[in-house]
């Protein structure tokens, strides 16, 4: 029983951080009906810039201090993202208004391989390492109920937390504020929206930029567990699943699919893996996914679309 519950404890972690990443799909969606599939290159542009910051200012500035080093260079890297943010509205997407979802699809893949150049040529490509002073030594739960305890890492428990109080803001942000009532009417209908006043390039600057800092927490958190190299980017794949079983519309959707897929993935591989010869893990997602689409295309928590004629 033991084992089982820290199987467990391993996938919820594992699937806060994929809904980390699931986010930054979720939010641009949610706000413009755009799918991006620039996330994972942002996610790694971000993690570059702020390893590579937290490198320079020390030798720049003249100090030492770790603490003061992250501090810096994590707001440095959020202008970096706003800036990015703010070119993909001036250069790709306000060109592109009213335009099919197909080329707006399109225009973000151009984006994620523009960023993964462009983050080379900036920053290097070498493997990188973020320090942030999340505690790496594990800890043992449970020792007076299970043999042995309860093993959990507390960078994944930090990470977790994170993860959950950055989804539970946002979820206010757009509930509650009317700079998110705004976004979600520019996902409705952009001609509508742009019709009562509301201007629709601020907005998408808005949303790139909320999407630039969630793709910075994530890089931040999996650059830590990771380092920082380019195979990162390829961790928006893992939360793709994430977004399309909790629906592409919700941002409560993409924390309990990425608790979901995330959980599945460790029991499946732990309990299943040893009969089918292991690699469970790396397609549980995309089966789970494809079943659920089967019954429900929108997703768990995803808006259900009808067309009128």
């Amino acid at each position: 029983m033991g084992f089982f519950i820290e199987t467990l404890i391993g996938g919820l972690m594992s699937g806060m951080l994929y809904s980390l990443v699931a986010l930054g799909f979720v939010l641009i969606f949610k706000a413009s009906g755009v799918f991006n599939f620039a996330q994972g290159a942002m996610v790694l542009f971000a993690a570059l810039a702020m390893a590579r910051f937290s490198e320079w200012f020390p030798a720049l500035l003249g100090f030492d201090n770790k603490l003061l080093a992250n501090l810096l260079a994590f707001a440095a890297a959020m202008v970096v993202m706003v800036m990015v943010a703010w070119a993909i509205e001036r250069l790709v997407l306000g060109k592109l208004v009213n335009q099919e979802g197909i080329t707006l699809l399109m225009a973000t893949l151009g984006i994620t391989y523009f960023l993964d150049g462009f983050g080379q040529t900036l920053f290097g490509s070498e493997i990188y390492k973020i320090d942030v002073g999340l505690p790496k030594d594990p800890m043992f739960l449970l020792e007076s109920t299970f043999q042995g305890g309860i093993l959990v890492n507390k960078e994944d428990l930090y990470a977790a937390g994170i993860a959950a109080a950055l989804v539970a803001g946002l979820s206010a942000f757009f509930q509650y504020t009317a700079t998110g009532r705004a976004l979600r009417a520019v996902a409705d209908d952009h001609q509508a929206a742009q019709s009562i006043g509301i201007p629709l390039n601020r907005i998408w600057v808005i949303v790139w930029s909320v999407a630039g800092f969630v793709a910075l927490v994530a890089g931040v958190i999996w650059g830590s567990k990771l380092g920082v190299q380019f195979s990162l980017s390829l961790v928006a794949l893992k939360a793709l699943p994430v977004v399309i079983l909790g629906g592409l519309t919700s941002v409560p959707g993409a924390i309990i699919g990425g608790l979901v897929i995330g959980v599945g993935e460790k029991l499946s591989e732990v309990y299943i893996g040893p009969m089918l010869g292991g690699g469970i893990e790396i397609w549980f997602g995309y089966v789970l996914v494809l079943f659920v689409l089967l019954v429900r295309p929108q997703g768990l928590f995803g808006e259900k679309i009808i067309d009128r004629v």
